[in-house]
């Protein structure tokens, strides 16, 4: 069984324990989460999760037949297999830096439209919302040039079907 990287994206009530409910059911069944982002809709009652898991076909199918079963869970939309916009926010803190450092940090940001956030003498943060793979490629970068100087935090990817079927 081949496994491979999915996303769901779940409309859910927006009430207290829904969260743990969903993360309690998937992690009940020993299934693993690579990301999960949370978010009130347009519509206060309702939270839209995206979901991302490394996963075998038949398992997949498990767990959208075990979410579509919950009682909290409104929709169920399976993203593979369509066109879908999706980004994950990463932030990247670099510490101890000197004048010439910080003004490489500045180049790198405008190069690869990074977002400089925060900086005082000696720390810069820069914000990347881009795809994950694309943030892997930023945290190896900075890694590689600030040696043991670096902070990440990133949040789960968030996705929404394309409305266009050209290329995204």
């Amino acid at each position: 069984m081949e496994v491979k990287k999915r996303y769901i994206s779940l409309y859910v009530e927006n009430r207290i324990g829904v969260l743990a409910k969903i993360s309690g059911l998937l992690a009940g069944k020993s299934y693993n989460l690579d990301t999960l982002t949370v978010g009130e809709t347009e519509d206060p009652t309702v939270s839209r999760m995206t979901i991302g898991l490394t996963i075998d076909d038949i398992t997949f199918e498990q767990v959208k037949k075990q979410l579509n079963r919950c009682v909290v869970v409104i929709k169920v939309i399976d993203l593979s297999g369509v066109k879908i916009h999706k980004k994950e926010l990463l932030f990247i803190k670099v510490s101890s830096c000197s004048e010439k450092d910080k003004a490489e940090i500045f180049r790198i940001a405008q190069a690869f439209d990074l977002e400089v956030i925060d900086y005082d003498r000696r720390r810069v943060i820069v914000q990347c919302v881009k795809t994950e793979g694309a943030n892997n490629d930023m945290i190896a970068l900075f890694n590689d040039i600030f040696v043991n100087r670096i902070e990440v935090v990133r949040g789960g990817s968030v996705a929404m079907e394309a409305i266009s079927t050209q290329d995204q």
